[in-house]
């Protein structure tokens, strides 16, 4: 399977909701690597990386989030090349 790796902000209703415990479960639960953290100004920012599959599914499901949040804007990135990470975790706010 190709591999694939991207960089995505989520703008909304998407602090204080679970969305980084939320990203957290569905990225290992499809078998991604990469990170996701809370920033100062208010969006959520990840790195996804594994099968372009995946990812893509991973983006899609970004776009609603868990229950409570409200997503109003995804930006994506495109990292090249693809990178190596291990397993996926929650990072401090930035």
């Amino acid at each position: 399977m190709p591999h694939y790796t991207i960089h995505i902000r989520i703008e909304g209703r998407v602090q204080g909701v679970g969305y980084r415990a939320w990203t957290v479960a569905k990225a290992r639960e499809l078998g991604l690597s990469g990170w996701v953290r809370n920033r100062r100004d208010g969006w959520v920012e990840a790195l996804f990386s594994g099968p372009t599959a995946h990812v893509q599914k991973m983006l899609d499901s970004c776009r609603d989030g868990p229950p409570a949040a409200r997503v109003s804007a995804v930006q994506t990135t495109e990292e090249v090349p693809a990178l190596e990470i291990e397993g996926f975790r929650s990072l401090p706010t930035l």
